[in-house]
């Protein structure tokens, strides 16, 4: 039997669970390699055997993208299967032209074939782009749920940047466990804010298995996204983040704009920063593919430890690192403290820049002045702290979403910035969930 050759376009996440789900025991289809981008280091490993199952005992390799065309090519690779997110329509279209132009099919697996059924009630937060607000919705929701009596579990889009195997399953509910686990920066970011909050969060790669365990200890499962994948379980409730700063990328980023039209519930956030023509163009275009949706109007409210210590400071500002990255923001809750509290400057990081930060800045030029927490692995970390270091500042605003100052050693003086969801008017979320119990019960 002749099987169907296949490669998988992917960035350590979507790829390997859409591997999972639809091609790992289905003897009509060969999966030739993998691919990656967006994240450092992911070419050169291996998605190992006993993860990829009895059809590749020998593991599938992981390539670069810019490779696509060799691979196809060597390979006779008939179908090029796309499993990333936060990318434009127009880069998909592109890499649909780069398989074509080597006689390859391109395809789009869906929602039907790669969501995981639970026996529990799912609520899903997913997102427009990264950035929008995606995990401090989740957060807060997992606060409502744990108010209502409700046991709760957060399962996290995967961050699988280690050792795959050992990362199959992965459960964390003390900073230890954080530890143990060996967790970069970008997981620290996802798992720790709801750590620390008392809640138990599983991420990994193999997300059947994630989902029977924390079904064992949860009355309500969370689905918190990363980028702006669609959820990976089927969600009873589907809430969705949108962005009124990147008004419009709700019908020209890929999924998020499957997630926009599939959403229960959107929520129009950073409205107290956002100007008013992208609040009415997402509500507007909400109103237009979604009608049936429920809106939530909010602000992000940004906090500072103590913000006199802003006024006439030369201030660096370090953000969360994906959303400056492919997210595509110039600035996020740091730059919004810094100018609201009288900063004399906000230093521009770029001159400053060593190692791997210095390489993700090329990667990324129109990024803004301020200075992405990437932290993928130990190398990168070293790097982010000389640049720290290297920058002439008076003071070091850290709005990453977690206390970065526990991870890398920091030499100036530093405030935390913080942001949460804030609702303006009703329906709020608590309401929102509330009724949704209420239909469960």
């Amino acid at each position: 039997m002749k099987r169907t050759k296949v490669l998988i376009l992917g960035a350590a996440g979507r790829d390997f669970h859409n591997f999972n789900m639809v091609f790992r025991d289905d003897p009509t289809y060969e999966v030739v390699a993998f691919t990656g981008t967006q994240i450092p280091n992911i070419e050169g490993r291996r998605y190992p055997a006993d993860l990829a199952g009895q059809l590749y005992p020998e593991g599938i390799r992981i390539e670069h993208e810019a490779d696509l065309e060799q691979i196809v090519a060597e390979e006779c690779v008939d179908e090029v299967v796309f499993a990333y997110s936060d990318v434009s329509h127009n880069h998909v279209g592109h890499l649909a032209a780069r398989a074509a132009s080597r006689g390859a099919g391109f395809r789009l697996l869906g929602p039907r074939v790669t969501m995981i059924e639970s026996t529990k009630p799912v609520i899903s937060v997913c997102a427009v782009r990264t950035g929008a607000g995606k995990s401090p919705t989740s957060r807060k929701l997992v606060s409502i749920l744990a108010e209502a009596g409700k046991r709760v579990v957060a399962v996290r889009h995967p961050m699988p940047y280690g050792d795959l195997s050992k990362q199959s399953v992965q459960r964390f509910a003390t900073l230890d466990d954080l530890a143990t686990q060996n967790c970069t920066i970008e997981e620290m970011e996802e798992y720790e804010p709801y750590v620390t909050c008392g809640a138990i969060v599983y991420a990994g790669v193999d997300y059947e298995k994630i989902l029977r365990r924390a079904e064992e200890e949860a009355d309500v499962i969370v689905w918190d996204g990363g980028n702006n994948d669609l959820p990976f379980f089927r969600p009873d409730l589907e809430i969705v983040v949108a962005d009124p700063h990147r008004a419009g990328d709700e019908l020209t980023y890929w999924p998020g704009e499957a997630n926009f039209r599939r959403a229960d519930v959107i929520i129009i956030g950073k409205q107290d920063t956002a100007p008013l023509e992208g609040i009415e163009t997402v509500r507007r275009n909400a109103e237009i593919v979604n009608p049936r949706a429920t809106i939530i109007n909010a602000d992000m409210r940004v906090t500072v430890e103590d913000p006199s210590l802003i006024e006439g400071k030369r201030i660096l500002v370090v953000e969360d690192g994906p959303t400056l990255t492919h997210g595509g923001m110039k600035y996020g809750a740091g730059i919004v403290a810094a100018r609201a509290h009288g900063a004399a400057e906000i230093v521009d990081p770029r001159p400053y820049a060593v190692g791997e930060i210095a390489v993700t800045f090329q990667a990324y030029p129109n990024a803004g002045p301020l200075l992405p927490a990437m932290g993928y692995g130990e190398q990168q970390v070293k790097d982010l702290a000389e640049t720290i270091e290297a920058t002439p500042c008076d003071l070091v605003l850290v709005a990453t979403p977690i206390d970065l100052r526990r991870v890398v050693n920091i030499n100036k003086p530093t405030l935390r910035v913080g942001y949460e969801l804030v609702e303006k008017g009703e329906p709020t979320l608590e309401k929102v969930v509330s009724a949704f119990l209420e239909k469960q019960s």
